[in-house]
């Protein structure tokens, strides 16, 4: 079943999505493809839902476009599906951590890329194969990567289609840390679950203006906060007992 393709488990606030192809490397089929838009789309009307893990199971977390599609075994409508994950994954408006577990290849480099930050275990690789097959990327790699690991390093793999390691894609900051395999999702778990902690309006705001001011110049960014926290005080006493909570755990910790 279609269902079985992305898995799906909440608890407290946090989703772990799960591509679940790992016979074939998590390959992205239409199918899987349109399943994981199907999921996100859910999960930006769930309430519930503040964060989402995005991970893939078995040694991959996904291998990029499916081959065997794109080699012509379905018609080109098949093959590209029906929806672009990119617009699909921004849409959900809520932090996604993705828990790079294995192979990120080409269009799963692009969707490793759209996440809010990556964490990796040391099992994970990075490539951008579009150059070897043929393919101009199309979900934002070659504007997103080169903002994240510089334009030289950038047109290195790019150009190349060599692989990455996960510890060479920590120090060039692609990477926030690399954990033990058997630690990867507990780690993204505590990580969420922080996450949740926060007070939810102002997360929120503070996610919209730091991805739009990612995409605008320094100037309009700075200009776009100010309006944003000029906004935001008139919420000030919403929050007020939430940072006189705050304050007395800082004075605890501080006096144990």
């Amino acid at each position: 079943m279609s269902d079985d393709l992305v898995l799906v488990a909440r608890e407290a606030g946090v989703a772990t999505v799960t591509l679940n192809r790992p016979d074939a490397l998590n390959a992205l089929s239409a199918a899987l493809r349109n399943r994981i838009a199907e999921v996100f789309d859910e999960l930006a009307q769930d309430e519930q839902t503040e964060v989402v893990i995005l991970t893939g199971a078995g040694r991959a977390f996904t291998v990029g476009l499916d081959l065997k599609e794109l080699g012509g075994e379905k018609s080109p409508e098949e093959a590209l599906g029906s929806r672009n994950l990119s617009d699909a994954l921004a849409a959900l408006n809520k932090p996604i951590i993705g828990a790079i577990n294995g192979f990120a290849i080409t269009g799963g480099f692009e969707i490793a890329l759209m996440c809010d930050f990556l964490i990796a275990s040391p099992e994970a690789k990075f490539a951008d194969t579009h150059a070897r097959v043929g393919v101009v990327p199309g979900w934002g790699l070659s504007q997103r990567l080169p903002r994240l690991i510089g334009i030289n390093r950038a047109k290195e793999l790019s150009l190349t289609g060599n692989y990455l390691d996960a510890e060479t894609a920590c120090s060039w900051g692609l990477v926030n840390r690399v954990v033990p395999a058997d630690e990867l999702l507990q780690t993204c778990t505590a990580l969420a679950r922080d996450i949740v902690s926060t007070e939810p309006v102002t997360r929120g705001e503070i996610l919209r203006i730091m991805d739009a001011g990612w995409h605008d110049t320094l100037t309009n960014g700075l200009a776009l906060e100010d309006t944003a926290s000029r906004a935001h005080r008139v919420r000030a006493a919403d929050v007020s007992e939430r940072r006189a909570n705050i304050q007395a755990r800082g004075r605890d910790q501080a006096q144990s």
